[in-house]
């Protein structure tokens, strides 16, 4: 008879936690490109964002201070000090029921105005990456990432296309050879 798993005593096993790293890198992936295909203004995370926003700005109201700082530079010391801890834990559970995967590890742009990067990124709960993110699209601070991404999507596009011609033109010489 298998035992109950217990994750407060769970040891991190490689192959799990490379599973997750996994899982974290292809939705950060999958956001990146709706930035660049989608106005962030216009665009909807979850069923209840406007919950979750609102919510997030009644309990952290240091977000909308100095031109919301805090939202366009994540301040991780703030958000892992001891009272920011606690405070993001409770807030955490109150979506243990309502978003799926609320507590799965997610990676997230610590400045909005940058893509992802290995200096400009953080592992944060699913929840919170909802609550920088929604926030970030309603108050266009995600405005240079999608324009970033979009640029990098054309850029992308025009090397694929020259590599097309360029294979082409390497057929049609071997044909005439």
């Amino acid at each position: 008879m298998a035992t109950q798993f217990d994750p407060n005593n769970a040891q991190n096993l490689v192959e799990i936690e490379k599973q997750f790293a996994v899982k974290a890198v292809e939705h950060a992936q999958t956001y990146w490109n709706l930035l660049e295909k989608v106005n962030p203004r216009e665009l909807k995370l979850t069923k209840i964002d406007d919950e979750i926003f609102e919510h997030a700005m009644k309990e952290f109201p240091e977000l909308a201070e100095n031109n919301y700082e805090k939202l366009t530079v994540i301040d991780e010391d703030w958000m892992k000090s001891e009272s920011g801890k606690k405070r993001w834990r409770d807030f955490i559970q109150k979506y243990e029921k309502t978003v799926k995967d609320y507590n799965f590890g997610s990676l997230i742009r610590t400045d909005a105005r940058q893509e992802y990067s290995e200096t400009n990124t953080i592992f944060v709960t699913r929840i919170q990456f909802y609550v920088f993110e929604i926030a970030r699209n309603r108050l266009g601070l995600n405005d240079k990432a999608h324009e970033i991404a979009k640029e990098e999507a054309a850029k992308e596009k025009e090397k694929a296309e020259k590599e097309k011609a360029r294979a082409e033109r390497e057929k049609a010489k071997k044909k005439k050879n």
